[in-house]
C-alpha cells in the first residue's frame, strides 16, 4: 500500500511498504503508470495503469504597488504589526473604498501578457465570509464579470534528472480578477490564543484561475515557474513566495480512463515550488490508494505539512458554502476606457517575455530548446548575452557548456545566483577564447574558472602562463605517450585486440592521467584508438 510520497527535485518517488521492507519506484508520468511488486515472483507487475490525474491551479499574486487596492495605506512587507492600517482597512463604519488605478494597470498588463480577453467593463462584488482577519465580514472581488477571461499560458516541462528532452504544455486561464487580500492570523501558543495583523488586509491581488489541464506536480511547478518569470519581467508582482506575495492553491482529482473527473480535493496556501510539487504528487497517490482499497474521496480542503511531507485534512466541502455574492454598492463598474486605460495601448508596453526570449535565442544562436530553457528559465540570459558580446566569434556551444555546467556548478555550491557571479562576463569570454584557440584544454578551462571564481585577480592569460597550463600541440609527443601506455599494459592491449573493447576505458584513464590536462583529450583518445587498431591488421 502506498503510504507516502517523497521527491528529489521534481522527480517523485513512490514509497511502498511490503512485509516490513521499503521499496522505491520512480514516477514521472503523473501516476499514469504505477507498478507494484509481486512478492511471489520478485518482479514488478503493471497495476493502476488506467488511472489519470488532473490538477487545476488557483494563484493569488499580490500586485506590486506602493499602496493598497482601496486605501492609501502603504503596501510593505515585514512592517510592525498593524502599523499599515487605514480606517477602511479595519472596516470602520462610514469609510469608502477608493480604487487604486495603478493596480488596475498592473492587472491589465498581466492579463494581456497571458493572452486573455479583456472586459472593457468589469464589476466588483462582495464575497461574504467571516474570518477574524477579514474585519468587514466580506471581501471585495470580481466574481461575476472579472477584468479578463479566456487566457492561456504556454510553458515547457523540463527536468534534466527526469526527462532527457522537454515537452511543451499549455494551461488555459479561466479568468483573472482583482480582489483585496485578507489580514493575517498569528497563532501564538505562548499567548494561549490568536493575534490579528491587518497590515496585509486590503493589499491588491490578482487571482488567476487555471483550468484543470495539468497532470502532476512537475507540470504544476513548470506552469507556476513560467508565470513567475512573466510577472517578474512585467514588474507587476515580486513573486516572493516565502513572503506570501504569491500563493498557490491546487485542486487535485484522479479517475480511470473513460470515466468523468473524480471528486477533487483542494490543497490550500502552498508557498514554495517544492511544497507545490510534493503536495500534488502525494495527494494523487493518496487518492489512488484510497480508491484502490474501496474507499471514497471526500470533497475537502487540505493543507500540506512540509515536515511529514503529507497533506492533512482541514475542513470538508461537501456542503457548498454560500458566499452570498452581491454587487459592491460603493464601487461603480470598472470602465477601462473612462479611466483612459486602452488595452491596445498596453499591448505595446509588454516587454519581451520568456517564451519570446527562448525563440530569439534559438534563432540567433541555433541553440537547442533544452539549452534555451536552461538559459532563460535559470535567469542566465543576461550573463550569456554579455559573454557573447564581449569578444567576436566565440563558440556558442563551448560558452553554454562552461556556463551551464562548470560556472553554475560553482555558484550552486555557494547558493549564489548568476547575478552574484564574481567572474566578470569579459573574463569568462577570455577563458572561452583560450579554449577556442587551443591555448588550454577543456579541463584546464574548468580549473581556470574555479581560480577566477575564488578571487584570483590575475587575468586568464596570466594565470595560464604562470601556472604552466598551456596546451601542448605536439602530435609526436602525444603518440609517444600513447605508445608508452600500450607498452605498460600488454594484457589490456591483447584483450582489446581479441574483441573485448571495454578495456579501452581503463586505457583511456591511464591516458588522461599522463596527459595531465595539457593535451587535447579528443585528439589523444583518437590517437590511442588508432594505434590499437593499426596492430589488429
Amino acid at each position: 500500500m502506498i503510504f507516502n510520497v517523497r521527491t528529489s527535485g521534481l522527480h517523485s518517488l513512490l514509497l511502498w511498504k511490503l512485509k516490513g521492507k521499503l521499496c522505491f519506484w520512480p514516477s514521472t508520468c503523473g501516476l499514469r503508470e504505477i507498478f507494484t511488486f509481486n512478492s511471489a515472483l520478485g518482479k514488478p507487475q503493471e497495476k493502476w495503469k488506467d488511472w489519470f490525474s488532473v490538477v487545476g491551479l488557483e494563484v493569488h499574486a499580490q500586485i506590486k504597488t506602493s499602496s493598497k487596492l482601496f486605501s492609501g495605506s502603504a503596501n510593505k512587507f515585514a512592517s510592525p504589526a498593524n502599523s499599515l492600517v487605514s480606517l477602511f482597512d479595519c472596516a470602520i463604519p462610514g469609510t469608502l473604498p477608493v480604487l487604486n488605478k495603478h493596480s488596475v494597470e498592473a492587472a491589465l498588463l498581466t492579463a494581456l501578457a497571458l493572452n486573455c480577453n479583456i472586459n472593457l467593463i468589469s464589476e466588483f462584488d462582495r464575497k461574504h465570509y467571516f474570518y477574524a482577519d477579514m474585519p468587514a465580514g466580506y471581501q471585495i472581488t470580481q466574481q461575476r464579470i472579472p477584468l479578463a477571461v479566456d487566457g492561456h499560458l504556454d510553458f515547457a516541462v523540463f527536468s534534466p534528472a527526469v526527462h532527457k528532452t522537454p515537452y511543451k504544455k499549455q494551461s488555459k486561464i479561466k479568468q483573472l480578477q482583482l480582489e483585496q487580500d485578507s489580514g493575517k492570523s498569528l497563532h501564538e501558543e505562548s499567548m494561549f490564543g490568536s493575534l490579528i495583523d491587518l497590515n496585509r488586509a486590503g493589499v491588491g491581488l490578482m487571482e488567476l484561475v487555471f483550468e484543470p489541464d495539468l497532470k502532476d506536480g512537475e507540470e504544476a511547478v513548470a506552469c507556476i515557474s513560467e508565470l513567475v518569470r512573466i510577472l517578474e519581467v512585467l514588474g507587476t508582482c515580486d513573486c516572493k513566495m516565502e513572503e506570501g506575495s504569491l500563493r498557490v492553491d491546487a485542486n487535485v482529482s484522479v479517475h480511470k480512463a473513460g470515466d468523468h473527473f473524480g471528486t477533487r480535493t483542494e490543497i490550500k496556501n502552498l508557498n514554495s515550488l517544492r511544497a507545490l510539487s510534493r503536495s500534488i504528487d502525494y495527494e494523487i497517490s493518496r487518492q489512488i490508494d484510497v480508491l484502490e482499497n474501496g474507499g471514497k474521496i471526500t470533497n475537502e480542503t487540505r493543507g500540506y505539512d512540509p515536515q511529514l511531507k503529507t497533506t492533512l485534512s482541514m475542513r470538508d466541502k461537501e456542503e457548498k458554502q454560500d458566499y452570498r455574492y452581491m454587487p459592491e454598492p460603493n464601487l461603480l463598474p470598472l470602465n477601462l476606457l473612462k479611466l483612459k486605460l486602452n488595452p491596445s495601448d498596453f499591448r505595446a508596453r509588454i516587454p519581451v517575455l520568456p517564451e519570446q526570449q527562448r525563440r530569439l535565442l534559438m534563432n540567433k544562436y541555433q541553440l537547442s530548446l533544452e539549452t534555451t530553457i536552461q538559459l532563460v528559465n535559470g535567469g542566465n540570459i543576461g550573463y550569456f548575452e554579455e559573454v557573447m558580446g564581449a569578444l567576436p566569434d566565440l563558440p556558442v556551444k563551448k560558452v553554454c557548456s562552461l556556463l551551464l555546467t562548470d560556472m553554475l556548478g560553482l555558484l550552486h555550491k555557494d547558493e549564489k545566483t548568476i547575478q552574484q557571479c564574481p567572474v566578470h562576463p569579459h573574463q569568462f569570454a577570455e577563458v572561452v577564447e583560450l579554449v577556442k584557440n587551443k591555448t588550454i584544454t577543456h579541463a584546464a578551462s574548468q580549473n581556470l574558472l574555479s581560480i577566477l571564481y575564488h578571487g584570483d585577480k590575475r587575468n586568464p592569460k596570466q594565470v595560464v602562463e604562470e601556472e604552466g597550463w598551456a596546451m601542448i600541440n605536439d602530435s609526436k609527443k602525444l603518440e609517444a605517450i600513447c605508445q608508452q601506455i600500450l607498452s605498460a599494459n600488454p594484457k589490456a592491449v591483447a584483450s582489446f585486440r581479441a574483441g573485448k573493447t571495454k578495456v579501452f576505458k581503463s586505457l583511456s584513464a591511464h591516458l588522461k592521467k599522463e596527459c595531465n590536462d595539457k593535451y587535447d583529450m579528443g585528439e589523444a583518445t583518437q590517437t590511442l584508438r588508432r594505434l590499437l587498431e593499426e596492430r589488429v591488421e
